[in-house]
Parts: C-alpha cells; sequence; structure tokens
C-alpha cells in the first residue's frame, strides 16, 4: 500500500465517524434537542466529508456535499429555519452522502437520479430562503504597490460609484488560527496568498493580544486576520481555502455592507499594522496594556494553552492484532490452569512458595485478560447508529409514521459480538415496523397517536448484554398464528400450547404472518434466522407481548466470547462448566425435600418455592434414570426469562476462568451446549446451555441429545 492509499484509508475511516456524527446530531435536531452548536457540529461533519473528497478527485460526491453544505450554511446563518420538514430533508440528503462515500470507498456506481434529485431539493430549500446579494467587479488599481516577501500587498477596490464611496455588499472574512494549525505545519500567510489569488482582498491583522517580548509564547497563536473579499467570489471557494486546516483554523463567514476607504482607527482601537510593525513590536514591546487588554491577553493565553494541553492519546491499530494477542492471552490463561493443575496433583502445600507464586501469576494473568478485553470491547452505538436509516426507509415503504427511540448506545461488548448483532437487529426492527406496528389510521382508531414508536436499547444485566427490541403496536395475534402455524403443518391441529409457546411459534423455520410477499417480508425467512444467529453467539431471544400494546424481543448474549467464569461440575465420568453468572447458590439436597411428579420429573423444595430438577446425565442422554438428588449437588440457576430450576450434577470441582471454543465451528450444534473448553488437565470440557436447559424441563424436549451427537 503505497502513501496516498494509507491516506486514502484514513479519510474513509473518517468519514465514517464523520456521517455518524452528521446523522446523530440531524436526530438531536430532529427531536428538539439540538442548538446552534449542533447545527455547526453537523455543517463541520458535511464540510469535512467534503474537504478530503475534493483532495482525492471525488467529483460526485464533493458537488453533492457542497450542495448539502450550502443548505447547511444557511441554517446555521439563521437564513433557513431548522423545521420538521427541513430536518426531514437533511436526513435523506445524509443517507445520499452516505451511500456516495461507501460508492467512493468501493469504487462502484451510484444512482446519479437519486443523487440529482435530492440536491434539486436542497437547493430548492436554499434558495427559498436565501437571499441575493448585488455583484462587485474589482478593478486593479494601477498604481498598486508592489508584494513584499510574505506575497501581501495593500490593495484596493474601485467600482463605478460617485466621489464618495457608496456602501457595497461583499464578504467579510475572520480567521483565527490557532496553536494547533501552526503545529501541523499550516500557515496564515499561505492560506492568505490563497484567498488573494480569488480577488484582491482588503486585509487588517488584529495584534491587540500580541504581549511583549518576555511574555511572548513561540508557540502560541495571537494574530486575527479580518478580511474583505468582493462579492462576486463565491463562497464555496472561499471556504475551500480552508479545506486542510478544518477546526484548527475556526472561520467566521458573513455578507456585510461596507466601503472603499477604510475609516480612521477610533480612540483606543488598535490601527492597521503590516509585517514589519509587528515584529517591531515583539522587539521593543509597548507600554503594559489596560485593565481590560490584560484580561484579553490572560484568555489568550489560556486558549493557547488549552490548544498545547495534553489530550486522551489514541492509536489506530490493525484488529488482526488486537485478535492475536486475545488469543496469546487465551493461551496463557490456558496453560496457566495446566501449570496450577499439576502443581496440586504434586501434593504442594497452600503455603509453598510456588504455590503463593502461583496464585499471583493466577490473578496477573486476569488483569492481562480484562485489559486486553477491554482493548477490544466496543460500545453497541456502532450498530445502533445504522438503525435510524432502516427505520426511515421501511416507514417510507409501509406508509407508517415511526419514531425510533434508543437508549444505552455506549454500552460496551466484544467487538466480535458487535459485527454479528447487526443481521438480528435489522430483521427485528423490520418486524417490528412490517408487523407490530399499525397503520396511522388504525391507531387512530384504536386510541393512540398516529405515529408509532420502536425502542432499541442495550444494558448490562448479570455478566450479559441484553438488547431490548419493543413496539407500542398491536401485538402478536395469537389465535392467528396458530391458524397459521396448523395451516402450514408446523404444529399438530390438537397440539395445546400456552401463550409463550404460541409467540415462539414464529421463530420456526418458514413462518410468516405476510399476506403478500414484498421486498420486507413474507418469504418466511427472518425470524428463525434471528434465533439461530443468536444461539451461535451463545445466546438466547425471548418474547413478551400484550394484544394491542406492543411486543418487546429480548436479546441476551455474553459480553465476550473469549473467555468465561464457570463452575466446574462433574457428571459421571464427564466434566462440565456452568457459567458462572447463571449460578444462584448451590446446595445439598435432602431426601424430604425432594417432591416427585410422576415417574421420572421431581421439584426441589427451597427457599420457599419449588423448583423443577432438572440431572444434567439425563438431560443429555448419558443415563436413563436420574440419581438421588440426596446423592448429589444442586446447582440453583437462574435463566434469562427470570425462571429458575434446580440442575443436579454427581459433584463440583471449584471455580475455574476458561477459554471458550466455539463447539458449532468445530463439531455441531448441540441442545443444552453452549461451547467447550480446554481443561487445565488438557481435556475438553463442555460450556453448559444454562437458559436451554431451563426451557427444556425434560430430556424429552431436545431434538439432538449430545449422547446421540457423540
Amino acid at each position: 500500500m503505497d502513501a496516498m492509499d494509507a491516506i486514502k484509508v484514513t479519510y474513509f475511516q473518517e468519514c465514517d465517524e464523520l456521517l455518524q456524527d452528521l446523522e446523530q446530531g440531524l436526530l438531536a435536531l430532529e427531536a428538539g434537542e439540538g442548538d446552534g452548536e449542533t447545527i455547526n457540529a453537523v455543517f463541520r461533519a458535511v464540510h469535512s466529508v467534503k474537504g478530503g473528497a475534493g483532495a482525492f478527485g471525488f467529483e460526485a460526491l464533493v458537488a453533492f456535499a457542497h450542495v448539502f453544505e450550502t443548505a447547511l450554511d444557511a441554517m446555521r446563518s439563521g437564513k433557513l429555519e431548522p423545521d420538521a420538514d427541513a430536518i426531514k430533508l437533511m436526513l435523506r440528503a445524509s443517507d445520499v452522502l452516505s451511500d456516495l462515500v461507501q460508492a467512493a470507498k468501493n469504487d462502484t456506481s451510484v444512482d446519479e437520479a437519486r443523487s440529482a434529485a435530492m440536491a434539486a431539493e436542497l437547493e430548492a430549500l436554499t434558495n427559498g430562503e436565501a437571499e441575493t446579494a448585488p455583484d462587485l467587479a474589482p478593478v486593479a488599481n494601477a498604481d498598486e504597490p508592489a508584494a513584499d516577501e510574505w506575497g501581501f500587498r495593500p490593495v484596493r477596490m474601485e467600482v463605478d460609484a460617485p466621489a464618495c464611496p457608496a456602501p457595497l455588499a461583499g464578504w467579510r472574512l475572520v480567521m483565527r488560527p490557532t496553536a494547533a494549525m501552526y503545529a501541523k505545519g499550516h500557515d496564515a500567510a499561505v492560506l492568505l496568498r490563497e484567498l488573494a489569488r480569488l480577488a484582491p482582498l482588503e486585509t487588517k491583522c488584529d495584534a491587540a493580544a500580541l504581549p511583549g517580548f518576555d511574555e511572548l509564547d513561540p508557540e502560541a497563536a495571537y494574530l486575527v486576520w479580518d478580511v474583505r473579499i468582493p462579492a462576486h467570489v463565491e463562497e464555496a471557494a472561499i471556504r475551500d481555502v480552508f479545506d486542510f486546516v478544518g477546526d484548527d483554523c475556526p472561520i467566521e463567514l458573513s455578507r456585510e455592507e461596507w466601503t472603499i476607504e477604510a475609516p480612521a482607527p477610533a480612540a483606543g482601537v488598535e490601527p492597521e499594522i503590516d509585517i514589519g510593525t509587528l515584529l517591531a513590536r515583539v522587539i521593543d514591546p509597548p507600554a503594559p496594556p489596560n485593565a481590560a487588554s490584560t484580561v484579553g491577553d490572560d484568555q489568550q493565553a489560556a486558549n493557547a494553552k488549552a490548544a498545547k494541553g495534553d489530550a486522551a492519546a489514541t492509536i489506530r491499530v490493525n484488529l488482526e492484532r488486537v485478535d492475536r494477542l486475545i488469543d496469546l492471552v487465551g493461551e496463557l490463561v490456558i496453560n496457566q490452569a495446566m501449570l496450577s493443575q499439576r502443581v496440586a496433583e504434586s501434593g504442594l502445600a497452600r503455603s509453598s512458595n510456588v504455590a503463593i507464586g502461583l496464585d499471583e501469576l493466577e490473578q496477573l494473568t486476569r488483569e492481562i485478560q480484562d485489559s486486553v478485553m477491554a482493548i477490544r470491547a466496543q460500545p453497541v452505538k456502532s450498530v445502533f447508529q445504522r438503525m435510524p436509516r432502516l427505520v426511515r426507509e421501511i416507514a417510507g415503504s409501509t406508509g407508517k409514521q415511526v419514531r425510533l427511540v434508543t437508549e444505552g448506545e455506549n454500552t460496551e461488548v466484544d467487538k466480535p459480538v458487535i459485527e454479528r448483532l447487526s443481521d438480528p437487529i435489522t430483521h427485528m426492527l423490520r418486524n417490528a415496523i412490517d408487523h407490530g406496528l399499525e397503520a396511522p389510521e388504525d391507531r387512530i382508531a384504536a386510541g393512540k397517536g398516529a405515529e408509532g414508536t420502536v425502542r432499541l436499547a442495550a444494558l448490562h444485566r448479570s455478566g450479559r448484554i441484553v438488547i431490548e427490541v419493543s413496539d407500542d403496536g398491536r401485538g402478536i395475534n395469537r389465535p392467528r398464528v396458530r391458524e397459521i402455524a396448523v395451516n402450514k403443518g408446523l404444529i399438530p391441529a390438537d397440539a395445546q400450547f400456552t401463550d409463550d409457546e404460541i409467540d415462539n411459534l414464529i421463530f420456526l423455520p418458514g413462518f410468516s404472518t405476510a399476506a403478500t410477499v414484498s421486498n420486507i417480508s413474507g418469504r418466511g425467512v427472518g425470524m428463525d434466522v434471528v434465533k439461530r444467529s443468536i444461539q451461535a453467539l451463545g445466546g438466547r431471544i425471548s418474547i413478551s407481548s400484550q394484544p394491542g400494546r406492543g411486543s418487546t424481543f429480548t436479546l441476551s448474549l455474553p459480553l465476550t466470547l473469549a473467555v468465561l467464569d464457570g463452575m466446574v461440575v462433574t457428571v459421571g465420568e464427564h466434566t462440565f462448566v456452568a457459567p458462572l453468572s447463571a449460578i444462584v447458590e448451590t446446595l445439598q439436597p435432602k431426601r424430604d425435600e425432594v417432591r416427585m411428579l410422576g415417574p421420572r420429573s421431581a421439584v426441589l423444595a427451597a427457599r420457599g418455592s419449588h423448583l423443577p430438577l432438572i440431572d444434567i446425565g439425563v438431560a443429555l442422554g448419558w443415563r436413563t434414570q436420574p440419581i438421588d438428588p440426596a446423592d448429589g449437588v444442586a446447582l440453583l440457576v437462574e435463566a434469562e426469562g427470570g425462571a429458575r430450576a434446580a440442575v443436579v450434577v454427581d459433584a463440583i470441582q471449584g471455580q475455574r476462568q476458561v477459554v471458550i471454543k466455539s463447539l458449532e465451528a468445530n463439531y455441531q450444534r448441540v441442545d443444552a451446549v453452549a461451547a467447550a473448553t480446554i481443561l487445565g488437565d488438557g481435556r475438553v470440557a463442555l460450556i453448559l446451555d444454562i437458559d436451554a436447559l431451563v426451557d427444556s424441563r425434560r430430556a424429552d424436549r431436545f431434538e439432538t441429545p449430545l449422547a446421540q451427537a457423540s
């Protein structure tokens, strides 16, 4: 990869961040939570995208971004009101801008008609509010003095006007270079020279903040430039001069009426000075300023110090390197466990130096693992921010009014989990809008507002991440769901199901309640894919629905796919690991606490309630008859939905941090087993899926018992 390609990669990475900031700012304005700074931030995002695109010759992107930028500039200048219609138009424009960026990134074609139509809408919006300004044609002065070594010269512009100069409309540009701009090798003189190529200028330098020589900070920025530019120069041409300095040189650009002849400086006002005067002032400092000036100097010094202040340093690292580091830490955990196992088998006392050193090594290994996992952890914001556009598109296709509410965007989770969350969330949002929300007229008839609400939330719970997708629509029509399932042959006609079991029928392959096939739904593919995707991540999905009030889909996923704190247990001759986050407590059941329900089922009386007993050996097909609970150990576990059960095992070996290995990727999917791991003695142990065990209750509910699979 050559230098230009590397810069281009960085540009597109920054574009992703800028587009996210753009959409987030527009959504804040739509919700009435934005202010003038929000509009400025949105404008800067589009301007930065355009600036980089111009450097790489992406003409289509530059052209559209320029029109978009012009509309935003009218909004931030107060000429265009940020009302609901304008913000909705700009949200659609942000979608087009995103498509143009992706086309430039992938070197693919775009829908030019769509881009042109959107640009026309933006221009119509802008022109409806814009003001026309008279043209000003500059005429060079024949007696104009030569430029100095800095490339500047005093400039006068003449117009066909009476002897007494009349006010004329033109551009006023105030540029305030910062210390950061100079630190990056940029120069205000170069910027002024580029502006002078556009048209003759009148330039003033405000040096009021310039301190004496003994107080001068060589890395600070003290000068402010006030430039008058003729009106015939296009705004875009002026802003293009500052593309590569961005926020390091804030500018204020406005149309003003100004005269050809500069008035004499008023008393107490800093006069115009040239570069030589500035240098003389530094070498021979003036008398101490008055109190007001001192305040200004202190403020300038504080700003300069802030510009040089230490910021949170960040670096870009290839994800493959981070993944490699994660794998190495996993091997370190396995080897540490093996070493501890061998030392324990050797009979060394816990108080020996070797045992104490191993304990310290275990603690250090855990800290290293936590730190490395924190590097790869990312907020779900990157997934959530893709969804507003999806919601707008589906709402437009279905003719429904939809408002998306997001919560918990900063909830962090392992990056591999985030990468595989996008598709399931997309399917559920489509389902919520297409099937869950009613049409506006139906909502009004039902006493609801015409606009439906879809909520997307993320939170941490019991060492897992929980994603909720809910709507305030019609809820699940259970009689209709049952009827469709029977007609499609998915369930027997005489089967008895609870409400929860009927709700879960929508996860069956081939199930769909859509009457017609569309580009959104109707083919019977979607929710079954969601369920398989979540299960492949070691997660679970559940439904809660109330007719007429809406539905909530809840995804429960592990925070990481790399490590797990678990309880190592034995069942017969086999070793398993139960996730520690699902275990409430462990106890030794007494015979009088066990109540039989039929020939194979039993419950355990514990903590004032009766919990179903699940024998792991029977559930996984290792044995046909359960052991006497009094001869084993019961793990009181809680599933994601809050349901509890007592899982019976033969014995407990202890708690351990284990490295997760995918069983499905290396073997096949097995019910009630989430993954596998390698123990300290080198053996492979299976990690139990507690949610599946609690939901099944009986071994004959499993499709593929482990004993059959092996």
